[in-house]
């Protein structure tokens, strides 16, 4: 006979599942009646202990302690109570030590003191009060900036990338075409003026040339604004291919390396490094006049690093406005929650190095 799974628990004396006990806060009346029924405890103690010591050595500082509670927490009211209520008690224990007589100009300064000290107290509660009240608003109001400038950031983001693959698109499928048959119709002038011997043959050769160069230049204008969405663990072939690309257009000898498989996580994080990586290539290439540009890509736990070093003429060493590539490359990481340096190598040449955590919530 099968039993079930909770009867065969039971039979081996398998312990029961506890519930996780939740600790629920005190009521605000249950919190209230403790602190008023402690403050009334340290008067009568202190009056007692006022008793003991004999009317010669008064204990009138120490009844600020209970006042000081009750105004801190309770407000003036119940500070105005206490004052009166450790008044009395400093009045009723100096008679029962045997005082001659209670000294009205003694009882007029201790009450005048209680009360200044009761008023002072509470607007010192007050401002406080107000000023942290001030604070939070000002937080929350800095959150809602945050929060807004990180949506907006996004959009503009978007928007860009909408753009750039627009005009690539447009270079591609109309700049180049139109170049394509502006040079099928240049090569077919040639081939009539070659037919007839004529002597513009060799102007018509350098006609087509130039056009076939500006279709050059157009596709890989048109390739270099491609960026398409990638897919978190296509980072790696992006990246070598951006290596050999900028080899072939260029030529300069462009690596990319990396500690076997490398998964970016999350598609938006591999875009944002592709695109650094290209915008850091292109600086090396254009600006830094580089011979060797070496790409690395590593992880290291739930790090992320991108590197991208070149031996150009690096960064110059008097303080300047950095440059758009500069401010892009910050941008993206920053779009990310990426730690984001440029830095000049010891032995010349530029260093981009992004850091992203792959587990952070801002690369949300």
């Amino acid at each position: 006979m099968d039993l079930p799974m909770h009867s065969i628990a039971a039979i081996a004396g398998a312990p029961p599942k506890l519930k996780k006990r939740v600790r629920r806060p005190w009521p605000s009346w249950l919190v209230r009646a403790g602190l008023i029924v402690s403050c009334l405890f340290l008067t009568a103690l202190l009056g007692y202990l006022d008793f003991l010591t004999g009317y010669e050595q008064s204990l009138l500082l120490f009844y600020l302690v209970p006042i000081a509670l009750a105004t801190w927490f309770e407000g003036l009211a119940f500070g105005v109570l206490f004052s009166g209520l450790s008044l009395a008690a400093w009045v009723i224990s100096d008679i029962a030590a045997g005082i001659p007589v209670v000294g009205a100009w003694n009882l007029a300064m201790g009450s005048a003191a209680y009360v200044v000290f009761t008023v002072l107290l509470h607007k010192l509660r007050t401002v406080l009060r107000d000023l942290d009240q001030r604070v939070r608003d000002r937080t929350v109001a800095l959150r809602r900036e945050i929060a807004e400038r990180k949506r907006l950031d996004k959009e503009i983001s978007e928007v860009a990338d909408r753009e750039r693959l627009l005009i690539g698109q447009e270079l591609h499928d109309g700049l180049c075409q139109h170049l394509t048959g502006t040079a099928l119709t240049a090569q077919t002038l040639r081939e009539r003026l070659a037919a007839r011997s004529a002597v513009e043959v060799a102007q018509a050769d350098q006609v087509v040339r130039y056009i076939e160069e500006g279709i050059d230049l157009s596709r890989n204008l048109a390739r270099g604004l491609f960026s398409p969405e990638l897919e978190a663990d296509g980072l790696m072939v992006a990246l070598h291919g951006l290596a050999e690309n900028m080899s072939d257009r260029h030529g300069v000898p462009c690596t990319f390396e990396s500690d076997g498989v490398v998964n970016a996580g999350d598609p938006k994080v591999a875009t944002q490094l592709y695109r650094i990586a290209q915008e850091a290539v292109m600086n090396a290439v254009k600006h830094a006049k580089a011979s060797q540009i070496d790409v690395r890509l590593v992880e290291a736990g739930t790090d992320l690093t991108l590197t991208v070093s070149d031996d150009g003429v690096g960064l110059s060493s008097e303080p300047q406005q950095e440059g758009l590539g500069l401010r892009l490359m910050a941008h993206g990481a920053a779009l990310v929650g990426a730690d984001f340096r440029v830095k000049r190598r010891e032995d010349g040449g530029t260093l981009v190095q992004c850091k992203v955590n792959l587990n952070a919530e801002s690369n949300v």
